[in-house]
């Protein structure tokens, strides 16, 4: 996946926007106004990466099963992963994860608000 694949995909899910909140080089889609992922478009290393919420439990699981997933950027524990986009992740897992990031992030809304996310 290139960064412009996952823009798409990001930019494709129910009521995604996007914005550069931090600076005019991280990239933000949100849902319901809560980050689902974030990148930076500038990356220092060369290597594009999309920060994901993700369930500690799974977030472990899959640190440890993929060399292109980390502890996300800027972040403490296993509550953001770092995924590199050109790395041994299958395109496939990505866009899952970013799935995955998308409830994460809509479970921990007020029960209004999940209700008028799955109406849309």
């Amino acid at each position: 996946m290139n960064i412009e694949e996952l823009r798409e995909y990001c930019i494709s899910v129910k009521g995604a926007s996007e914005s550069f909140p931090f600076d005019e080089s991280t990239l933000v889609f949100k849902v319901m106004g809560k980050m689902f992922a974030y990148t930076g478009l500038d990356p220092k290393d060369g290597l594009f990466k999309v920060n994901l919420k993700c369930d500690p439990e799974r977030s472990a699981e899959l640190r440890a099963r993929y060399e292109g997933i980390t502890h996300g950027t800027h972040t403490r524990g296993l509550l953001w992963n770092a995924v590199y986009l050109a790395s041994d992740v299958p395109d496939k897992l990505i866009k899952e994860l970013i799935d995955h990031s998308v409830e994460e992030v809509i479970k921990k809304l007020p029960k209004n608000k999940q209700a008028e996310y799955r109406s849309l």
